[in-house]
């Protein structure tokens, strides 16, 4: 049925964590409802939407750069990424 992607595990876990992501932002926002606006350290007004978008492809970023220059394990940069979301919903 799903033949047409490789599922893997860590495929798998990487998109329900994206969705599970997007659902605990779902819940927040209907429960306080305006997005948390802030203005963070780049000088923007971000929502928490915003915030998981910029933490998103920041991630994908650091583990590009990371597999074009290093190649693997993937640790390291998920160090990296983890740091960085907890940067990007801390201070952005």
């Amino acid at each position: 049925m799903l033949s047409w992607m490789a599922w893997t595990w860590p495929t798998a876990l990487v998109f329900i964590g994206i969705f599970s992501a997007m659902g605990v932002l779902t819940v927040l926002e209907i429960r306080n409802p305006g997005g948390d606006e802030r203005l963070g350290v780049l000088g923007l007004v971000t929502t928490r939407g915003d915030r998981l978008f910029i933490t998103l492809l920041g991630t994908v970023y650091i583990f590009l750069a990371w597999l074009g220059i290093f190649g693997l394990p993937l640790w390291v940069p998920l160090g990296l990424g983890i740091a960085w979301g907890v940067f990007c919903f801390w201070k952005v």
